[in-house]
């Protein structure tokens, strides 16, 4: 049996099939197209309050990856969150406003610290990472 021609498949078919086609892009791929944005920032970060067996550490993954940054996060003997983040200077400002506002769903932000501004000529990670 000979296959159908893609017009019997039905038009929404046809209209998700230049979008099922398409290469998605790898993280290396989104690393260098990062680094050649305008300005490159990386910042550290420690979160406060109930920030450990609330899923933070994956929110924060999550959310980074969404935002388009790169980095990693842990959890600390003392009860708290920290990590780095590095990206374009916008994508990074929300980035800390997400640590210090929102979190995950059942957390709650006391005070986020940040340290160690600074810009930077290039990335030092490919993706976001939870560190154990």
């Amino acid at each position: 049996m000979a296959p159908l021609p893609l017009v019997f498949l039905g038009a929404s078919v046809s209209r998700l099939l230049p979008q099922l086609l398409r290469p998605v892009p790898s993280a290396t791929a989104a690393a260098a197209a990062m680094s050649t944005a305008k300005t490159l920032k990386s910042v550290d970060y420690e979160v406060f309050g109930r920030v450990q067996g609330v899923c933070f550490r994956m929110y924060t993954e999550g959310e980074a990856k969404k935002t388009g940054v790169v980095g990693w996060v842990k959890n600390t003997s003392q009860g708290t969150v920290k990590g780095q983040v590095q990206g374009p200077e916008d994508k990074v400002n929300s980035m800390k406003n997400w640590l210090s506002k929102v979190g995950s769903p059942s957390s709650r932000i006391d005070r986020t610290d940040f340290s160690n501004e600074k810009t930077i000529s290039e990335l030092d990670y490919t993706n976001f990472s939870i560190k154990y």
